[in-house]
């Protein structure tokens, strides 16, 4: 099953990093986010990609052109450097279609722009490219197709934390309190699609969120999955921060090529 990668957008509000990295391309250790992602769907044997280029997506060919496979796979090192052997190795079976999307286009626009590449695709796989999960893909996607409908995505619950101010007379602040919102649920940009998705995007310039999917609830022809277990986005330096804080202790929960050794890439298609 193909998987289309939204990573064109300006990411604007990791300003720290977007200013010289499209924000997929921020890393967590050795590889960027976008590596990571692919490395979820390519665990599940779905390792076909489309990549939704935009912002500075220059940088995102040069990285895969310059592919350095010995970051994140243990070789031997031969004949003075001569040769190196890879006890194994991460995308020698990945096939990545690069496409210039715009840089200021909407999802939506991204989507009908690789329309061709989808020709002959039952279903497909589209993620925002900017939070990771350890959900059981070869779930969901069962989910999906159990329920036969045109679109599905991922549900999650952030826990975000709001500061509660406590006023007193005259507009004093008498407390200021941090209470999570745990009862939220949000879309967490992990897509299903079957190809009738095209037939509910009517103009070329329509985000995918708000006219398709409002045309598709109007036919009941979009659910939601949810999500038990770890998923977190990347929209701050401060949760930049704390991806780097599971990946510094070695709690990267996102990783189930290492976590769920023990599942078999149940899905081929």
């Amino acid at each position: 099953m193909k998987v289309v990668l939204f990573c064109g957008g300006l990411g604007l509000r990791m300003r720290e990093y977007s200013e010289t990295l499209p924000k997929p391309m921020v890393k967590i250790g050795h590889r960027p986010l976008i590596w990571y992602l692919m490395k979820y769907y390519a665990f599940y044997g779905h390792k076909d990609f489309i990549l939704c280029l935009g912002y500075k997506g220059d940088i995102i060919k040069e990285y895969f052109i310059n592919y350095q496979e010995y970051i994140s796979n243990d070789f031997v090192f031969c004949n003075g450097g001569k040769e190196i052997k890879f006890q194994n190795t991460d995308i020698h079976d990945w096939n990545i279609s690069f496409v210039d999307t715009g840089s200021n286009t909407s999802i939506g626009q991204r989507l009908k722009a690789v329309e061709q590449y989808l020709d002959g695709e039952e279903m497909f796989l589209a993620n925002y490219s900017d939070g990771l999960t350890n959900i059981c893909l070869t779930d969901y996607i069962n989910f999906f197709k159990s329920k036969d409908k045109i679109a599905s995505f991922l549900l999650v619950q952030p826990a975000s934390t709001f500061h509660v101010v406590t006023l007193g007379e005259n507009n004093y602040v008498v407390g200021i309190d941090d209470v999570v919102k745990s009862n939220l649920w949000v879309n967490g940009g992990f897509f299903i699609f079957k190809r009738d998705i095209f037939k509910y995007m009517n103009l070329e310039d329509e985000d995918l969120v708000y006219e398709p999917f409002q045309r598709l609830i109007r036919k009941k022809q979009l659910i939601a999955y949810k999500a038990n277990g770890f998923w977190a986005c990347m929209d701050t330096f401060k949760e930049k921060r704390m991806f780097d804080d599971m990946y510094d202790q070695g709690n990267a929960a996102w990783e189930v090529w290492k976590t769920c050794s023990n599942i078999k890439n149940l899905n081929n298609s």
